[in-house]
């Protein structure tokens, strides 16, 4: 084996381990809890004592903190697949270059999820404006005044400039400003119509009620034009990723066949080649299919 290769290898099986560690830990947090309090809590009742009771001895008192970190790195720290993976790759291929993509693939994979929890948290916001409208148009059809609808909203969460509504609410002050203002968040842009039917209520007197109920309705149509369009564009995104998958597929049919397809990419000047060219290729392939599904999502919808 070449030198970078075994010097690279005990690294590989390190972190290896690690991910397994910290996957282990995530799967199953309830029972890793209770095995902890158990072991650190209670381990002498529970194990029948120190080094007397053949339980054998405690584990020191930092294995809680690193377990928990694990569990939590596991949870919060997704992209680090890309670490264990690129390991077993490297071993299987005996080369480094799998590990080097590995690492480089992190920060990606990091903005992906990013991206992916962005869009997560503005339908979450989506969906609370329009509870948020229906509620309110609730309790002003029960008789109860605006200002005390909006100030009973307590609980709703809609980012961080929606406390100052339920307060301008409550105590006389600018609701309409602190709508718009919340309604800057991403997924919050209905209280702009909020405000603009909250500002025709105090000044016109027309009904609030009436006005927040278009607005909900109008809200929910164009989310459910949005989920329909994602369910049509479904076809397309199963399509980028089988294609996406092949080459993994055909990587794996031939080293069932006893090919050898990882050595020839990765130790031969050929193998070199083609494996820059296919990336490129796959790079590009999943590039002008996000386009495509970005141009029929429309502007402001393509994130990911």
């Amino acid at each position: 084996m070449p030198a970078p290769v075994s010097q690279v290898v005990p690294w590989c099986v390190a972190l290896l381990l690690y991910a397994a560690a910290a996957v282990g830990l995530s799967a199953r947090p309830r029972v890793q809890l209770r095995r902890a309090r158990l072991l650190l809590a209670g381990g002498a009742a529970a194990g029948g004592g120190g080094s007397g009771g053949g339980g054998g001895p405690l584990p020191p008192a930092w294995f809680g903190q690193w377990a928990a970190w694990l569990r939590r790195a596991g949870s919060e720290r997704r992209e680090l697949v890309c670490l264990p993976l690129g390991c077993a790759v490297a071993l299987l291929g005996a080369s480094p270059l799998p590990f080097v993509a590995g690492v480089l693939a992190v920060p990606l994979v990091r903005r992906w999820l990013a991206a992916r929890r962005r869009e997560a948290e503005q339908e979450r916001r989506e969906a609370a404006v329009i509870d948020m409208c229906g509620t309110v148009a609730g309790e002003l059809r029960a008789g109860r005044q605006p200002g005390e609808a909006v100030a009973a909203l307590t609980g709703t969460d809609l980012g961080p400039g929606w406390p100052a509504v339920p307060a301008a609410a409550r105590f006389g002050g600018d609701v309409p400003g602190a709508l718009r203002t919340a309604g800057l968040q991403p997924g919050a842009e209905g209280l702009n119509g909020v405000a603009a039917c909250w500002r025709v209520a105090v000044d016109g007197g027309a009904g609030l009620a009436a006005g927040l109920e278009r607005v909900a309705a109008a809200l929910g149509a164009e989310r459910d034009q949005r989920e329909e369009l994602r369910a049509q564009l479904a076809g397309t995104r199963s399509t980028a990723v089988m294609l996406a998958l092949l080459p993994v597929l055909a990587l794996l049919m031939g080293g069932a066949l006893g090919a050898q397809p990882l050595r020839v990419l990765l130790h031969t000047l050929a193998g070199l080649g083609c494996l820059v060219l296919g990336g490129l290729l796959e790079c590009a392939g999943i590039a002008w299919t996000q386009r495509i599904v970005r141009a029929a999502e429309g502007p402001g919808r393509g994130r990911k």
